[in-house]
């Protein structure tokens, strides 16, 4: 398998450049119509039918996201999307597929990592919209002249929004995944604010694409597990607030 050697290779979107979707789906009509329909709004699209195919794939090509199915033949979509994003280096997004109502494999998925989730059948303006919008947030803010950058610090870390980088204490850089990113900056712009599902969702309203409020407790437990593995303590830079949701507690400073 190739995927985990590979990603490191992966870059940020240049907006310039037509966007590269990886799609993996063992239905070949339903990849077609996908495929043509993608291929009709301006992006890239490359086929494949199982994970060595995707691998053969991400072997070759730089890739923005991965739309991925959860039933595939041989090895299934949530094998191939912990080694996706089960390492510390840049990635592209994930996106799964999975049968409607079946909450396991959407659940799962998004704790291994994936950045959305859409039941199947997918409709192609959804997975077209949910697609931009993981562009949108994976693309660097346009740097105007002479205007400084933007960050945060906090209980000793600082968070770049240019850079797009969260830094320890000591200095060491913490991998983040778009979606926990855009979820530690929604804290990070409301701190000491209780914030419960519905509001983070709708500060996250351009940031993000969870599917639903359900995917902000997932996120967010994956999210303090990081910080903590990173530097100690982290974690409990958020606290849980019974019934009402989750409050950043440290004091926040703009620089």
């Amino acid at each position: 398998m190739t995927v985990m050697t590979q990603a490191k290779d992966f870059v940020a979107p240049d907006a310039k450049r037509t966007p590269v979707v990886l799609l993996v789906d063992d239905d070949e009509t339903l990849r077609q119509l996908i495929a043509d329909f993608l291929e009709k709004h301006g992006m890239e699209v490359l086929p494949a039918a199982d994970g060595p195919a995707a691998d053969a794939i991400l072997a070759r090509h730089t890739v923005d996201v991965v739309v991925l199915d959860v039933m595939l033949p041989g090895e299934d979509g949530l094998s191939i999307c912990r080694r996706l994003t089960g390492g510390d280096e840049a990635r592209p997004a994930v996106i799964m597929l999975s049968a409607a109502g079946e909450d396991t494999d959407r659940i799962v998925g998004l704790e291994l990592g994936a950045d959305d989730y859409l039941p199947k059948p997918a409709n192609p303006r959804e997975l077209l919209a949910r697609i931009r919008a993981l562009m949108r947030r994976s693309a660097p803010p346009a740097l105007e002249t002479g205007a400084p950058l933007i960050g945060y610090e906090f209980s000793g870390w600082t968070l770049s929004i240019w850079a797009r980088e969260l830094q320890t204490p000591d200095g060491v850089i913490v991998p983040l995944t778009g979606s926990e990113f855009a979820l530690l900056r929604t804290f990070v712009e409301h701190p000491r604010e209780v914030l419960n599902r519905d509001r983070v969702l709708q500060l996250m309203r351009g940031k993000s694409t969870f599917a639903f409020d359900r995917a902000v407790d997932l996120q967010l437990s994956r999210l303090r597990r990081k910080l903590t593995a990173a530097h100690g303590e982290a974690g409990n830079l958020f606290r849980t607030v019974r019934n009402e949701g989750y409050i950043f507690v440290s004091a926040v400073r703009r620089v």
